[in-house]
């Protein structure tokens, strides 16, 4: 029984190995290409995390999903067109339509389920998106990686430094693991990370003041935030009594499983960065 178990597990973590490395290939080819590759991508990274958002939330095949669905294309086509100053007014629309259907339909939906629909479209697509935003920005060739350093980077800096040093837990309840001195040793990890990028490239950094400054603390910032990313998602699933949000990455489970904290590291690059510059 024992022998079984462990071959269990050690299948389960060359499965992860091995989509682990796929995944990092695939990051590399697309997010370096940029452009029209790295947009579609990234929408459809994005339809995928919203439907698996609204499955857990049991409203993937509803009416209100479709709105939720339609809203993340016309996003899309937004940032595609440089439309950017109609976002606001295209959320107001969404909203509008969604409440027009919950009062027409009443009471088929919940009040919750409407909700659900619009968080999803600013949870999932809006804040993903910025993955393609930073690429697109002065120098985003470069800055994009602080994406990946602050998320994946801090990951495992707080693993490391947790099991090192970990004595006070963080969040209990919703992730018992997880301790506040990993979270530091996540935070400076992922700073350090961001400087020693610029110490390699931050020549080529020429919209940056300071690119030792603004990539230390962009990553640090978003390694930050990166954590109530990873908590947030893990709460979502907890609150709907699920273990992951789907199967579509052997051994990892779904894009929201793999890129939870990534959702929130994107819009934070962008926003420090724009703030740095």
């Amino acid at each position: 029984m024992a022998a079984g178990f462990k071959d269990g597990g050690g299948c389960m973590f060359t499965t992860r190995l091995i989509s682990g490395i796929i995944l990092v290939v695939l990051a590399v080819l697309i997010v370096g290409a940029g452009g029209s590759l790295l947009f579609v991508v990234n929408g459809a990274v994005s339809m995928v995390g919203l439907f698996e958002l609204y499955r857990v939330l049991k409203i993937e095949r509803t009416p209100l999903a479709a709105i939720g669905y339609l809203a993340c294309g016309v996003y899309y086509g937004l940032i595609w067109f440089d439309g950017h100053e109609y976002v606001t007014l295209m959320a107001i629309g969404v909203l509008m339509c969604l409440m027009s259907f919950y009062v027409f339909t009443f009471p088929k939906y919940k009040t919750e389920e409407v909700t659900a629909a619009f968080f999803g479209v600013f949870y999932v697509a809006v804040m993903l998106s910025y993955l393609y935003q930073v690429r697109q920005m002065p120098d985003g060739a470069y800055l994009v990686w602080l994406i990946f350093f602050s998320s994946w980077g801090c990951d495992t800096c707080a693993y490391c430094a947790g099991k090192l040093f970990g004595k006070h837990k963080m969040t209990p309840t919703l992730s018992p693991k997880k301790t506040i001195e990993g979270a530091v040793g996540g935070v400076a990890g992922a700073a350090v990370l961001g400087y020693a990028y610029a110490a390699l490239l931050g020549h080529e950094m020429m919209e940056l003041r300071n690119p030792y400054v603004a990539c230390a603390l962009a990553c640090g910032v978003a390694a930050l935030i990166s954590q109530v990313g990873d908590l947030a998602a893990s709460a979502i699933k907890r609150n709907h009594q699920v273990k992951d949000y789907g199967h579509l990455i052997p051994g990892h489970g779904g894009i929201l499983d793999r890129f939870d904290s990534m959702i929130f590291t994107a819009p934070a690059i962008y926003l420090v960065i724009t703030l740095a510059r």
